[in-house]
């Protein structure tokens, strides 16, 4: 009896409640607007409506907001659900599965290429870019034998790669693209109720098909084995649950634009209060996804009270990626460790650093020269030389030593510090996957720069102080986690794309706000070597170069030291904790300058040190300085081409190491599960 009353309590706790926590939230949302409008002619206007201007702004465009955050929320929240449930995987959304990013990506291309394939805003593009997604992630993972880090991490490098796309195309294309840049943060504005009409009835049919399964996927949370065994065509359940919870999700991210993390929240929030039947499940996921997302809307028009419309998106990440550590935090002890299997290996020494090292420097040099005489007028070495050299007019020789010369520098110092700073982080870590974007520390002094640059609006030498400090308070956070998870290589760089998703949330907002044009915008976020000069040469990179390197070549036997496990290097005399804090923090000080001289660019400091081991093996004092000349190499020609491929027009230099990089991360991933 008593059972049975708490069941029932519960039961009206969880549905009860949480359906008088929706009506309150509706009113409280309705009720926001940049016109006041008496409480009492809210209440008269959906009640009993007039032809007035006051009651049509509420229900004609009020109201289908606010149906349309209820609708959205729930369907993601379904979709979340089935997810989960057919992934085997607590960490499964449509925002950590890449599906949001896909989805995304497919419309982008379709208003740009193909706008009379745009019917039914784009539905079936979102479809077909996010099932497609999906099952990529899903075969690249591993399938059926995929870890929930390793599927998570296929994810977020398949999103990485999405978005590298698609900035792409909305700078080049700004026109075409022009008002994605909030849509694809995620907004529920609604100008009628033409996205609710469309978007309900497709709602509708994709949950009652997850609630007809809903015994099935009961059925197949015993394992795949048992349900066979019990008479269930397994792979029918799958596609079908699948296919419903990417059309959901699709039909949400065609009116809305992709809203990550609720479907991650609102069905852990079910699962946490005891539910365990996909039928209430489902239900109760539905109702509190409807509750999250309608929350967030009404916190972001509280947080921005001008009304400059903060994404959504942004805010849900805010409470999202909090809510992502922790469950990462919850699973460590229960996950079975990829720990640096995932992408670690032993690598031996295949080259000589007598022969390597002058063969690298030659390549930058000639690599730099290329860059010195490419531009808009072609290759014209001849020119470069007489502008050093010869006789050459003011103009030309300006062009190329005041203008060039110094971006293809502050190109490879920018790559090298970045290099080294990945080099050191999975050294400290001891994770293959550690990168100063991996684990959020990019992230964190993109939020410090950005801060310090558009909401105190100071000097620019103050940049890299933001930076700094962004960077180090996000390397404290991660640190202090990571701690917890005793290191864990994959928890670490799970709670890295937390952190990660924090920042770019945090960074979002301040992009709206301070009213960024959205090509510019795009941008700076994506890393960018276009007009850098002597001044970020000086201030943000020369003296991290000439203080921090020499210094890491004094304490790199270190890392050696360290690799071979705590309790060894503490046998060995090693103060573990200290030198480990002490190399991160040079290792977040290196990438937190980058960071302030060109941007927020990513993968340098996974790709140079992998390929440095490749060439030399894994002993540190020989990976420091081919490390260093790789990254800044790398970068060298990714300034080169995204100068020249499309001139006069220029691609990131971010956005094409990231073209790069996540490619070659998925494969490294397929590499190693093999």
């Amino acid at each position: 009896m008593n059972s049975t009353l708490k069941n029932t309590m519960i039961a009206v706790l969880t549905f009860g409640g949480g359906t008088a926590l929706l009506c309150l939230l509706t009113f409280i949302h309705i009720n926001q607007g940049n016109v006041q409008i008496p409480l009492g002619t809210v209440v008269e206007a959906i009640v009993n409506p007039q032809d007035t201007l006051q009651h049509h702004t509420v229900r004609t465009l009020r109201m289908p907001r606010a149906v349309m955050g209820i609708i959205a929320g729930g369907a993601l929240a379904v979709s979340g659900v089935i997810l989960q449930t057919v992934t085997k995987n607590p960490l499964s959304s449509a925002s950590t599965l890449g599906i949001h990013s896909g989805t995304y990506f497919a419309v982008v291309v379709t208003t740009i290429f193909l706008p009379a394939a745009m019917i039914g805003n784009g539905i079936l593009t979102a479809f077909l870019g996010g099932i497609l997604t999906f099952l990529f992630v899903y075969v690249l993972s591993g399938g059926s034998d995929a870890t929930p880090v390793r599927m998570v991490l296929a994810g977020m490098i398949v999103t990485f790669l999405f978005s590298a796309l698609t900035s792409v195309l909305q700078i080049f294309y700004e026109n075409e693209t022009q008002g994605l840049f909030l849509w694809g943060s995620g907004t529920l504005i609604q100008n009628d109720w033409g996205g609710v009409n469309f978007s309900l009835p497709v709602i509708v049919i994709g949950v009652l098909v997850t609630l007809m399964f809903s015994s099935k996927l009961d059925t197949l949370t015993l394992g795949d084995d048992v349900a066979t065994a019990l008479g269930q065509n397994v792979r029918t359940v799958k596609v079908v649950t699948i296919i419903a919870a990417v059309l959901l999700t699709s039909v949400t991210v065609s009116i809305v634009g992709p809203i990550g993390f609720v479907g991650l929240v609102a069905p852990h929030l079910i699962k946490l209060i005891g539910y365990r039947s996909h039928l209430l499940l489902i239900l109760g996921s539905f109702l509190w996804g409807g509750n999250v997302l309608l929350l967030a809307d009404v916190l972001a028009r509280v947080i921005d009270p001008s009304f400059n419309e903060l994404p959504v998106g942004a805010i849900t990440a805010l409470v999202g990626s909090p809510w992502l550590i922790w469950l990462v935090m919850r699973m460590k002890r229960s996950n079975s460790q990829d720990g640096g299997a995932l992408l670690a290996g032993k690598h031996s020494a295949t080259l000589s650093m007598k022969k390597l090292l002058p063969v690298l420097i030659l390549m930058i040099t000639v690599t730099l020269l290329v860059s010195l005489a490419s531009g808009n007028y072609g290759f014209e070495p001849l020119v470069t030389f007489n502008a050093f050299f010869g006789e050459v007019n003011d103009f030309i020789r300006g062009l190329i030593l005041d203008l060039r010369l110094p971006r293809a520098l502050v190109a490879l110092f920018s790559g090298a510090v970045l290099a080294v700073s990945g080099l050191i982080f999975q050294g400290v870590l001891r994770n293959p996957l550690a990168d100063p974007s991996v684990i959020g520390i990019t992230s964190g002094a993109g939020v410090g720069a950005l801060m310090t640059m558009y909401w105190f609006s100071v000097s620019a030498i103050w940049i890299p102080v933001g930076a700094m400090a962004g960077a180090l308070i996000f390397f404290l956070i991660v640190m202090a986690l990571g701690a917890k998870a005793e290191f864990q290589p994959t928890v670490l760089a799970l709670l890295g794309i937390g952190m990660s998703a924090f920042g770019s949330a945090l960074i979002q907002i301040m992009v709206v706000q301070s009213d960024l044009g959205v090509a510019s915008a795009l941008t700076w976020l994506s890393g960018t070597t276009y007009a850098k000069g002597w001044s970020e040469l000086l201030q943000y990179l020369i003296w991290p170069v000439l203080l921090f390197i020499p210094l890491l070549a004094f304490y790199i036997k270190t890392l050696d030291v360290l690799s071979l496990g705590d309790d060894t290097a503490k046998g060995l005399g090693l103060r573990v904790v200290s030198v480990r804090f002490q190399m991160a923090l040079i290792a977040t000080l290196l990438a937190a300058c980058s960071v302030a001289a060109v941007g927020s660019i990513g993968f340098v400091g996974l790709i140079a040190p992998h390929l440095a081991r490749l060439l030399v093996g894994n002993v540190n004092q020989k990976l420091l300085p081919v490390t260093m000349l790789i990254g800044g190499a790398l970068l060298v020609v990714a300034d080169l081409f995204s100068r020249t491929l499309l001139a006069p027009n220029e691609i990131p230099s971010g956005i094409l190491v990231a073209l790069i990089g996540a490619p070659y991360f998925l494969w490294l991933m397929k590499k190693r599960a093999a």
